[in-house]
């Protein structure tokens, strides 16, 4: 990058002293040329890709959904396992604070609880709390960083990420527009935007494991967008891992910036959802 920077330099001081001379007729001609030819295209694909990325947001509502704060679903959830049902799903609710506060709650009792805050996960039950495995830490830090959320309104404003539009492409039998971005970390994720609505239908990024180097291919689909108070949310959530389902999520309802009782993102708090504090 510094020896690209350099050349640059070296460029535009040429340029500058060229300007200073007095060109002659054939000069003048090459310098016509050159400035008749069409824009580069990389710049077109990344102008292209940008417009999608931000048709995308404004289609989830626009700056109501770059400033959403929290986030409250209650639904049912099903687990898979190569593909094929796990038990008859369970009841969540779930809890989420921008950027990296989530609290998951399961049963009707809601006594068992995920909690997520920043580099660190707990399982509370009424045994008490407990550390997540650190594998379990990991992959849900890893789905953190490729979440949709993360990617719209994290990755697009990093002047390290490269844009890519890759054409139209099928993507849950929907026709989409298909953008990539790649971080300066090789990282890179894949979006399927809905031609005629705009909206992101599906999610796709890569990951190598580190114990048997083999390649993972994780997906999600959103599908059932409402609207909700100013923004646009999928209320039916697919996620795929390796080409088999892994897991669905469907919303009975969705509430945002309500203000969280910030006791629940505390393992040691104490916190009782049955009988939340005041907010």
């Amino acid at each position: 990058m510094n020896r690209f920077f350099s050349i640059v330099v070296l460029v535009c001081a040429a340029w500058s002293q060229a300007a200073d001379r007095p060109q002659s007729p054939a000069a003048q001609a090459s310098s016509a040329a050159v400035s008749a030819q069409p824009a580069n295209p990389a710049d077109e694909n990344t102008r292209k890709a940008k417009a999608i990325i931000e048709q995308g947001i404004e289609a989830l509502g626009g700056q109501s959904y770059l400033n959403l704060r929290d986030r409250e679903q209650q639904g049912r959830g099903y687990s898979f396992h190569h593909g094929r049902n796990e038990g008859g799903g369970a009841v969540f609710w779930s809890f989420w604070q921008f950027p990296d506060k989530e609290r998951v709650e399961i049963t009707k009792e809601r006594d068992i609880a995920e909690l997520y805050v920043g580099d660190k996960g707990y399982e509370i039950t009424y045994k008490g709390v407990h550390p997540l495995e650190a594998k379990d830490l990991v992959d849900y830090q890893r789905r953190r960083r490729f979440s949709l959320d993360a990617v719209l309104r994290t990755w697009v404003n990093d002047p390290g990420v490269i844009l890519l539009f890759e054409g139209n492409a099928i993507a849950a039998q929907h026709p989409t527009l298909k953008v990539t971005l790649i971080n300066a970390k090789n990282e890179s994720v894949s979006l399927f935007f809905d031609t005629d609505t705009h909206l992101p239908i599906k999610k796709s990024f890569e990951w190598r494991d580190p114990v048997d180097r083999q390649l993972n291919l994780e997906e999600e689909v959103y599908e059932n967008y409402r609207s909700v108070a100013g923004i646009t949310a999928p209320y039916n959530t697919t996620r795929f891992f390796n080409g088999d389902m892994a897991s669905q999520r469907f919303m009975n309802s969705v509430t945002v910036n309500q203000g969280l009782d910030q006791a629940m993102f505390e393992p040691n708090s104490g916190y009782n959802p049955n009988k939340p504090n005041k907010r």
